[in-house]
């Protein structure tokens, strides 16, 4: 608070708290007399020593306050940095996904097309028999466990008919080659050599129907070389024993034999269809003649000169060929033979 000095009630003397100390060695230095301090110095003073204090106090206030504030910021900074990585990286991504699209298509474009340019297919003859010989033997012992001998596929996918079409189809022959040199076998890709896969590939082929030609395959002819979808592989000569259909005429023979002349080649009827089979019966006749056994357990007599199916089991013998009857139906009742 302060006390009056001489008699000038609005000048108060400063606290000893905030007396500058040298101000209090000029009082004392002064024989202990009271000198009359004006205000203006003293307030002067001490706001100026409260500036200074408060400057400091403020300067050290500010740099506490910084690095609290830095310290609060430095997880937050973090997000927008992240978001700016994560926006970088999908840019990058959409560069990426829009180059391959890109070249896949400058594939398909300039690529795919040049075997349909040539005109030349798997089905001008670009392999020989006897390369495909070699081709199933090998393809026996390394492959046919997982696609299965007949390549319907087990463990592997099939190699042939709608999987082979939807696989392969309309693609170089080179590309159906490197398929299959480096992925199969399963167990040890690419270990058989080239010459091998390419004896597995014109196995491939034989068994979706190509035909063979008179020129090996090689590495130098896969290029320009359409591949097409499977075909329906021709079938096996019929051999003795074997379960067939025909249709011809009915003829009594000698010693009261029957006989199916001009009848057509056998044929090993599809499995599970009942006779006769509607190709059957559509079927032209043709030159062969049949010894038909057991056929009076049908009444032949009474399909003499008619046109007939029969379905059984042909027996294949030097002078002739015969047929064990387990089917005889009437077709028409003219034969129509020419």
């Amino acid at each position: 608070m302060g006390d009056e000095r001489h008699g000038h009630p609005g000048l108060r003397a400063a606290g000893a708290l905030l007396e500058h100390p040298e101000q209090a060695g000029i009082h004392q230095r002064a024989d202990r007399r009271h000198r009359l301090r004006r205000p203006r110095p003293r307030v002067a003073l001490r706001h100026a020593g409260r500036q200074a204090l408060s400057t400091r106090n403020q300067t050290h206030r500010s740099r506490r306050v910084g690095t609290d504030q830095a310290a609060a910021a430095g997880p937050l900074s973090g997000e927008p940095r992240r978001h700016e990585e994560n926006r970088r990286s999908r840019k990058r991504i959409l560069l990426y996904t829009k180059f391959f699209v890109f070249l896949v298509f400058l594939l398909r474009a300039f690529v795919f097309p040049r075997a349909q340019e040539s005109g030349k297919t798997v089905a001008d003859g670009v392999y020989t028999d006897a390369q495909a010989a070699r081709g199933a033997a090998v393809y026996d012992t390394a492959c046919a466990g997982c696609h299965r001998a007949d390549l319907g596929g087990g463990t592997g996918p099939a190699l042939r008919d709608q999987r082979f079409a939807r696989q392969f189809a309309g693609k170089d022959l080179r590309a159906f080659f490197t398929k299959i040199a480096t992925t199969m076998p399963r167990n040890a890709p690419a270990s058989l050599g080239d010459n091998v896969y390419l004896d597995i590939v014109a196995h491939l082929l034989k068994e979706n129907g190509f035909p063979a030609g008179s020129q090996e395959l090689t590495a130098d002819t896969l290029d320009g070389v359409g591949v097409l979808p499977g075909r329906s592989k021709p079938a096996p000569p019929i051999g003795g024993f074997s379960y067939v259909e025909v249709v011809g005429c009915l003829a009594p023979g000698p010693q009261h034999t029957w006989l199916l002349t001009h009848a057509s080649e056998p044929v090993v009827p599809a499995a599970g269809a009942p006779p006769p089979a509607s190709a059957a019966a559509a079927r032209p006749l043709g030159g062969a003649t049949f010894h038909l056994l057991d056929a009076m357990a049908y009444a032949p007599e009474a399909h003499a000169g008619h046109k007939m199916y029969v379905r059984g089991l042909l027996i294949k013998l030097p002078d002739e060929e015969r047929i064990a009857i387990s089917a005889f139906e009437m077709l028409a009742p003219q034969c129509g033979a020419p």
